[in-house]
């Protein structure tokens, strides 16, 4: 069942309208009929079965059949803060980042990022990730588009996550697997966690010092280097296995 994102302003009595671009896909792409089902999610974690009333111009009109609440959502909201890589690989990692089930993922410039993102070709920058998440929350039918942050530097990204009940930072100069697993293991639902991922030149040992003295643990991932995707990849799958299903 194809899966969509509304307002809840969308929604009147038992009709939802949906507008703009996922009209369009509806009707020009998918080529839906009257009677076919589809899936709505209004961004508080309410799920909407409908089907396909009436089209107009501007809109699909959907009546609701059912409303359920949303099981896709991991317990503990995770914002990743990524060490600001090529871009190409950025957009690798927002896409399996919401799969994994991230809440939001800010770029940091980090001290070792090869690229430095220019004021003026941000916003477009964000804009394209911004698209890249809501097709990937589509796709693994989330409850919510995770937000795609404006780049921090990296202190800004330490100082914005003291506030998270656990900070984690994967780090190719740690050791000791044990306490990793230790650490990985406190983490209960309802918690905020932060993940600093590195960009392709790794964290510089000041930031590792600097996070660490925020709160970080300070973690391996095990014996052997990892890309810098590959390392926020490992990250989420470790923690979305461990979170899945506690409440």
């Amino acid at each position: 069942m194809y899966h969509f994102f509304v307002e809840p302003g969308q929604i009147a009595g038992n009709v939802l309208t949906i507008e703009g671009a996922d009209a369009h896909h509806i009707r020009d792409v998918l080529r839906m009929k009257k009677g076919e089902a589809i899936e709505a999610v209004d961004g508080t974690g309410r799920i909407y079965t409908c089907h396909v009333a009436d089209f107009t111009d501007e809109a699909v009109l959907a009546d609701i059949e059912a409303v359920s609440e949303a099981a896709s959502e991991l317990p503990c909201r995770i914002t990743l803060y990524m060490g600001l890589p090529k871009f190409d690989k950025m957009e690798l990692i927002i896409q399996k980042a919401v799969e994994l089930g991230a809440a939001c993922i800010v770029p940091v410039a980090c001290r070792r990022s090869v690229v430095k993102l220019d004021k003026k070709k941000e916003a477009g920058k964000i804009a394209r990730w911004e698209a890249i998440a809501e097709a990937a929350a589509k796709q693994s039918k989330r409850a919510l588009i995770p937000e795609i942050r404006p780049v921090m530097t990296f202190q800004e990204a330490v100082a914005e996550a003291k506030e998270a009940g656990m900070i984690l930072m994967p780090y190719e100069c740690a050791g000791n697997m044990a306490r990793t697993r230790e650490v990985l293991a406190d983490i209960r639902p309802g918690q905020r966690v932060a993940v600093f991922i590195g960009p392709e030149g790794g964290f510089d040992p000041a930031e590792a010092e600097l996070a660490g003295e925020a709160g970080a643990h300070v973690i391996t991932l095990g014996g052997r280097i990892l890309r810098t995707e590959t390392a926020a990849i490992t990250t989420l799958s470790i923690l979305m296995y461990m979170l899945e299903g506690l409440q």
